[in-house]
């Protein structure tokens, strides 16, 4: 018995040392495993978007973790990287001892699930904005390409070079484009710490041009640069709001619609403004319907007209030194007479064209010329002018439409003449044989030439004070609609159609669409 109790105890004692042994060898092989005293939750299970990232026992490891996760996406993206904010979840457990990640693998764990939640990577590129057009291009090469190739379409010799001006008031790095010769001293374009430009005075060129000879001048472009402010801001932006090269050139550089408002003038018609801006009559009248019914609708002096021209967002201004042979035409001569209306003119002599060698700075907005001044000029052969004697004193605004006849209605209320007539006259009658030639009161466009229900053919011509006057019940109209006429240019022969009580020729006058007493004008 002594032997047995002996053997156990030895056994119990090789079991105890044994049991100290592997915890020991645990111990070794597993660092991470913890002894933990009971004070309730000490190990964390740690969840991002819902995703298990790892074990911890100090949950402020975990923010260090999340930012230097932040850290290494930002460095490995090509531009300004952004996640969803994080979404971090703990489940904790009481334990007496447990293995808890590294901060190097909690690290990497939330990398990669972060890497799942991307929200957007910002790409650094360059914002070319013009009036109220922006593209966004993503490199400085692109941004050069697309500005020096719009001033290289007319410098095609490659005197003038695209520099930046860096914007010292602006909080943002802001630049300015300009242009510059070629073999002035200027600093290129440093990207990384903005831009410098210098724009050296330019070359004055101004002395003796009268004592050179047409072959000593420096032909060809002299100044050339942007109609408008165009600035390069450096910036991050989604990769879908990119602009190819090849978009940033068609949205600056090429011809769109760009709305403008026409104020009518004295003597517009609707016809000469079509022809002035280049758009269809039927085109100005759609797209101002509050104005105009139809082509023949009567214009006011001040109306604004709703018009599109194509423009582009970038022009280019430039001034070219040009040489070359030209006929010209010299001044007409007026005489005054003072004896005649202004509207009587003979001409005495008539004209016959110069012939010139001419060397002129002519100044361009892209293709259309804007101003050509001479620099100097050699007459070949003397232009002959043309002189015209023409009447000072200026004629009546009004005149009555025919001669003679005798006046039979006056304006406003009456007895009805005929069945169907107003009781109210809104113009004054002049009884006068069929076929009385009618002439226009005032000068201006015929509005209206045709069959006018209840006064018969009638003539409306707008006067270039807005004001219109209209001649009724004739029997022949001899003027057509868009024609100009002066006063006194006959335009109808006296008729008794329509609504008539015999042959007459009915006149008015309408001041802001309302018929006047045509007798307090003439």
């Amino acid at each position: 018995m002594k032997f047995i109790t002996h053997y156990h105890k030895k056994l119990k004692v090789h079991a105890l040392k044994f049991l100290l042994g592997a915890w020991g060898v645990a111990a070794f092989f597993l660092p991470r495993i913890e002894f933990y005293e009971s004070t309730g939750d000490n190990r964390f299970t740690v969840y991002l978007y819902g995703e298990e990232v790892g074990y911890v026992a100090n949950q402020d490891m975990v923010e260090d973790c999340i930012r230097e996760a932040r850290r290494e996406l930002a460095m490995e993206a090509d531009g300004l990287y952004i996640v969803e904010e994080p979404e971090v979840r703990f489940e904790g457990v009481e334990v007496v001892w447990s293995k808890c990640d590294d901060e190097e693998t909690v690290t990497q764990n939330i990398k990669e699930v972060m890497a799942k939640h991307e929200k957007e990577t910002l790409i650094r590129a360059y914002t070319v904005k013009v009036n109220s057009q922006t593209v966004n291009l993503r490199t400085a090469e692109e941004v050069n390409a697309l500005l020096s190739g719009t001033i290289a379409r007319y410098d095609t010799e490659g005197r003038y070079q695209l520099g930046m001006d860096l914007n010292p008031e602006r909080e943002l790095n802001v630049l300015t484009a300009n242009v510059t010769r070629s073999n002035s001293q200027y600093n290129t374009w440093d990207v990384s710490a903005g831009a410098e430009s210098v724009m050296p005075d330019g070359i004055d060129d101004s002395y003796l041009t009268e004592h050179m000879d047409f072959d000593e001048f420096d032909l060809g472009i002299r100044e050339i640069g942007f109609s408008e402010e165009v600035e390069v801001v450096e910036a991050y932006i989604l990769e879908e709001e990119l602009n190819t090269l090849e978009e940033a050139v068609n949205l600056l550089t090429e011809e769109q619609e760009v709305q403008q408002i026409y104020e009518v003038q004295a003597g517009d018609t609707l016809s000469e403004i079509s022809i002035t801006v280049g758009i269809p009559m039927e085109t100005i009248v759609e797209m101002n319907g509050n104005l105009l019914d139809n082509v023949n609708s009567t214009l006011n002096i001040g109306d604004e007209l709703i018009i599109t021209v194509p423009e582009p967002e970038l022009s280019v201004i430039w001034t070219s030194r040009e040489h070359y042979e030209e006929t010209y035409e010299a001044e007409i001569i007026y005489i005054p007479n003072d004896e005649w209306y202004t509207t009587q003119m003979v001409t005495l002599q008539e004209p016959s064209a110069g012939f010139r060698e001419v060397v002129a700075d002519v100044t361009y907005e892209n293709d259309d010329e804007i101003n050509r001044a001479i620099v100097k000029e050699e007459v070949i052969m003397e232009a002959v002018p043309k002189i015209v004697e023409r009447g000072t004193i200026v004629p009546p605004t009004y005149v009555k439409p025919i001669s003679g006849g005798r006046l039979s209605s006056r304006f406003g209320r009456r007895s009805a003449p005929t069945a169907g007539a107003s009781t109210y006259h809104k113009g004054v009658d002049w009884a006068t044989p069929v076929g009385t030639p009618v002439y226009a009161s005032s000068g201006g466009t015929v509005a209206k030439a045709g069959w006018g229900s209840g006064y018969g053919y009638v003539v409306y011509i707008n006067h270039p004070d807005g004001r219109q006057t209209r001649y009724a019940h004739l029997s022949k109209v001899q003027v057509s609609v868009g024609q100009s006429v002066s006063q006194g240019d006959r335009i109808a022969l006296s008729g008794n159609t329509g609504v008539s009580s015999g042959p007459h020729v009915h006149f008015e006058i309408l001041i802001n669409g309302r018929q006047v007493n045509p007798l307090d004008y003439l």
